[in-house]
């Protein structure tokens, strides 16, 4: 498939991304960060690869009459927080993310505004007709802004140098530790650290902490050390998972702990979610404030966060975006000391916790019980995967109309009612007693369902009722 993808340039190392290729995504990127300003920014993660791809897309930038800033190895935050810190406002981050250690790529800011969507795919169809000039590569301006990023956070949580808990991070042998090794060390806490030393070889499990088995090191060393925090990284430090003994605590219930404590300092604070995110999640947050329900991705989200001015964005998968004393972006360092700060003051707040993480699965577990479903993946191809979500919207709506008319059709008889169609990203399927999701992966070909329910028998039917269609 292609590299050029819905929020970033990836591929396979030497296979997709090339010298050639990368020399032109670069002198392409520079066309377009010149209609802005004359600097680009560029910093890397752990795979072996990254340094070579930083020399190429060096030299493309270059070529385009763009000064390089070099920033070295960093987590993907920093990148980001380049572009709000200093005068140098579009930066490039080389990382493949989660993807398999061959795997390596491009997140792109642009004006301190994410380049994704039909910017990429544009860059994509010039990519055949791009000439680039030879020059003699310069050697890039090397920019420290990992320790102003350090000495930032310092000073945002000095608050958790009150914090005695024992805390267990897992880097995952990701780019996470680059940064908060020293904000450990600066705010004194007491942690257990898991993989931090940096290898883009993973050798010692995915990084990638929505997966549950990537999971499984935090989960024992939390019971071996009878620890009750567990914060995990993935590969690039901009996805976060708060893990207990009792409980992993997904996207969506961190934003309800989040919103409810933007709430008590923002009266009615607007909150973002994405189309995979629980009812329970919408409900919540609309009850001390006002949620809104947007497409799935980290581009998409940060875009959106910036149009509403919204205080907080989530996606399930660990993306956390904090614009109420943030900049609006994902950032899992940042969001990973906000988890530790609503643990310090609820532990201000109640003197006789049995753990430090009580009142947080209390607040989850006083939650409506639903059931639900992980993402579920459904192979297809890229000719036929928005095919598929387009006909499947026609069908549905069909069957909306015939059941609001009273009428029996051949889809209609059987298939539950419907109470509304949500068509943000893909469908989105509201029944009265829970959800269906149906959408097209904007990474791979496939198509990605999630379902939820406030019984198990409504589950499975939901389910079944919508598969049965994406079959017909």
């Amino acid at each position: 498939m292609s590299i050029f993808r819905e929020y970033d340039i990836r591929g396979i190392f030497e296979v997709d991304l090339t010298k050639e290729v990368v020399v032109k995504i670069g002198y392409l990127l520079g066309e377009e960060i010149k209609k802005h300003d004359n600097k680009v920014a560029i910093g890397y993660d752990a795979r072996t690869h990254s340094p070579t791809l930083f020399e190429w897309l060096s030299y493309g930038l270059q070529a385009s009459g763009l000064e390089v800033f070099n920033l070295g190895m960093i987590p993907t935050p920093v990148a980001y927080y380049c572009t709000f810190s200093t005068e140098i406002k579009s930066s490039i981050m080389i990382t493949g993310s989660h993807n398999p250690p061959q795997y390596n790529g491009f997140k792109i800011t642009i004006n301190k505004a994410p380049f994704y969507g039909e910017q990429i795919q544009a860059l994509g169809r010039k990519m055949a007709s791009a000439n680039v000039p030879h020059i003699t590569q310069k050697d890039s301006v090397k920019l420290n802004v990992l320790e102003s990023y350090i000495d930032y956070m310092t000073k945002e949580f000095a608050i958790l140098k009150d914090l005695k808990e024992t805390i267990i991070f897992d880097c995952g042998n990701g780019v996470a530790g680059i940064a908060l090794t020293k904000i450990i060390e600066n705010l004194g806490l007491n942690t257990i650290p898991l993989y931090f030393e940096p290898d883009g070889t993973f050798p010692n499990h995915h990084p990638d902490p929505s997966e549950e088995h990537n999971l499984v090191d935090i989960q024992n060393a939390l019971k071996a050390h009878n620890a009750h925090i567990g914060i995990a990284f993935d590969g690039d430090a901009d996805r976060v998972a708060l893990i207990s003994q009792n409980h992993n605590f997904k996207g969506d219930e961190l934003a309800i702990l989040f919103a409810r404590d933007i709430a008590k300092t923002i009266t009615n604070p607007t909150i973002i979610g994405e189309v995979k995110c629980s009812q329970v999640m919408y409900d919540s947050i609309n009850a001390i404030g006002k949620s809104v329900m947007y497409k799935t991705g980290h581009s998409n989200l940060k875009v959106k966060l910036k149009e509403l001015n919204a205080q907080l964005a989530c996606e399930m998968s660990g993306h956390i975006f904090f614009n109420d004393r943030y900049f609006g972006y994902d950032d899992a360092i940042y969001a990973a000391l906000r988890i530790l700060e609503l643990i310090y003051k609820e532990k201000q707040t109640h003197k006789n916790l049995k753990t430090p993480i009580e009142t947080l699965e209390e607040s989850i577990k006083s939650l409506p019980k639903t059931y639900s479903t992980q993402e579920e993946k459904i192979k297809t191809d890229e000719a036929q995967k928005f095919h598929i979500i387009a006909s499947l919207q026609t069908r549905l709506q069909e069957i909306l109309k015939a059941q609001k008319e009273g009428k029996n059709t051949d889809f209609s008889a059987d298939f539950p009612e419907i109470v509304e169609i949500i068509s943000i990203d893909g469908v989105r399927v509201v029944f009265k007693d829970g959800w269906g999701l149906v959408r097209a992966s904007n990474t791979t070909p496939t198509l990605v369902t999630r379902f939820e329910a406030y019984t198990e028998e409504k589950l499975s039917l939901y389910k079944q009722a919508l598969l049965s269609l994406i079959k017909q």
